[in-house]
Order: structure tokens, then sequence, then C-alpha cells
């Protein structure tokens, strides 16, 4: 079986930092979304993807360049546009663990609290589809 590890610790290296509104440290991931799923999800409810039913987790990716890379090997010819969320794991209202050795992809194991989610950005493309960036404007659900 995988080896499994709980992320209890938000100074691991490359773990991204910030500061809740209550003066607490945030342990910060990054989701990709659909433009268009974000924006029709109700925001009176919690996130989760389609593909939760049959992954039985939220897939989600430490660091914007591991972040681009993800979205490149598995979204690049996905013409459609993305936005990613910025996260804090430990607000999800749901257990999260890093299923991989790299420790790089945590794994939420339930829907995510819309209050977890600290900013949305735009999928920044170049001519040939590929993911290169991200926006600073906020995109909000609804």
């Amino acid at each position: 079986p995988p080896r499994l590890r709980v992320e209890a610790d938000p100074f691991r290296p490359g773990a991204r930092r910030g500061h809740s509104g209550a003066g607490r440290l945030m342990r910060e991931t990054l989701h990709l979304v659909p433009e268009r799923a974000w924006r029709a999800h109700d925001p009176a409810t919690p996130w989760g993807p389609a593909a939760f039913a049959a992954d039985g987790f939220v897939h989600c990716t430490d660091g914007d360049a591991a972040m681009l890379a993800t979205a490149n090997r598995f979204y690049a010819a996905d013409p459609q546009p993305f936005v990613v969320l910025t996260v804090d794991l430990d607000a999800t209202g749901s257990p999260w663990r890093f299923d991989d050795d790299r420790g790089i992809y945590p794994h939420v194991y339930g829907p995510i609290d819309l209050a977890s989610v600290r900013a949305v950005r735009r999928a920044v493309r170049d001519e040939t589809g590929r993911f290169v960036a991200w926006d600073d404007e906020e995109h909000g659900p609804g």
C-alpha cells in the first residue's frame, strides 16, 4: 500500500504560509478548477469537484510552480478556462494528508468549506495553450 503521511507541520519546506484573520498560521495549498464549474457552484455549500465521487478526495498541489506543471501535465489539451483556488488546508473542515512520497500533493478527504478559500485566480495560458501563470484578480463562485 502507499505510504501515508499526515502533514501537521506548517513550516515544512515548500509549504505556503500566511496568516488568517484570527492571527493563526495558515497551511496553504492550491486546487485547480474549471472556471465554469467554479462560477456555477452554489456559494452556500462546500466545494467538491465532480471527480470527488470517483476519487474519494480533492486533489491539491503545493506551490505555484508545481501547480503549473500539474495543470500542463493533465489539462494543457483542455481549452476551457481554469481558476486556481488558494486553500487553507486546516480550515477545509475535512481531513487531509499527503499520499505521495514527495509531500507536495495533499489530498482533502471531504468537501472544502468555502471559508477556507483564501484566493481565486484565473489561469493564464500562452498561445499554445500551456499554463504559464495565475492572474491576481479574484474570481469568486456564483
